[in-house]
């Protein structure tokens, strides 16, 4: 009886040992991620780069449209297209929203992106996002005029 109860307890205290492990484990990888939500850094052979509108790109863009005149667009060719509601970072923009590339004497004075990655305007938004998967990385509501 001695030698079944011995057994018994190396049983458990295997089970408890792999138990604290797999805590762990799963602890370390819940913090890892907690920490790295939200951010998408990019590197490539010339630097790395942060996937979202910088404080400088926002005011830069803010600033164009501000001070550049509305195209008048007559009404029946007016676009129609805008972000569907609750569109959110890390979705794919829903097929049939194309948008426009940013105007390049702005493009120019912005953080430089790499290759695969684009701004887009679609509505009054402006739309950070990888040109080929169209998931989005950042937007900028209502800048656009």
């Amino acid at each position: 009886m001695q030698a079944g109860s011995v057994g018994r307890q190396e049983v458990l205290s295997m089970w408890k040992e792999f138990l604290i492990v797999l805590l762990a484990l799963t602890a370390a990888g819940c913090a890892a991620h907690a920490v790295t939500s939200g951010r998408v850094v990019v590197r490539d052979d010339r630097a790395a780069v942060e996937l979202r509108f910088s404080d400088r790109d926002r005011a830069r863009i803010e600033q164009h449209y501000r001070t550049s005149k509305p195209k008048q667009v007559p009404p029946g060719l007016a676009r129609r297209e805008r972000l569907p509601p609750g569109l959110a970072k890390r979705d794919t923009l829903p097929p049939g929203l194309q948008g426009q590339l940013l105007p390049r004497n702005l493009e120019e004075r912005l953080t430089v992106l790499p290759a695969a990655y684009v701004r887009v305007v679609i509505g009054r938004d402006i739309v950070l996002m990888h040109r080929d998967t169209r998931v989005v990385l950042d937007i900028l509501y209502g800048v656009a005029d």
